[in-house]
């Protein structure tokens, strides 16, 4: 195998910042942009797809990043998921789940 795509779902907790942390998660977001991964954040973090060498790569750069702003701890979480039967977007996911509520 020599690509490996990944889902993500990635949520980075600067530590001895304050209680907001909309820039450190601003400045993450524009480090995915950067990279050209597909990504979408929601209320708790991020879900990222791409090859696993560009989005762990990315991770990276986040914490490079928000340490660069000032955060002295970074706290991370961070969920993967793979699979080698076939492709499958994290639209797919989501919308497999919504057919099965909408009753289609």
């Amino acid at each position: 195998m020599t690509e490996m795509n990944v889902h993500a779902d990635l949520c980075v907790i600067p530590l001895g910042v304050g209680v907001s942390v909309s820039r450190y998660v601003a400045e993450c977001q524009r480090v995915l942009q950067e990279a050209g991964l597909k990504h979408q954040m929601h209320a708790y973090g991020t879900n990222i797809e791409g090859e696993w060498d560009a989005v762990m790569a990315a991770i990276k750069r986040c914490h490079e990043c928000v340490h660069g702003l000032g955060a002295p701890r970074i706290s991370t979480s961070l969920r993967l998921g793979t699979r080698t039967d076939r492709q499958q977007s994290l639209q797919d996911k989501v919308s497999s789940v919504e057919s099965l509520v909408n009753g289609k």
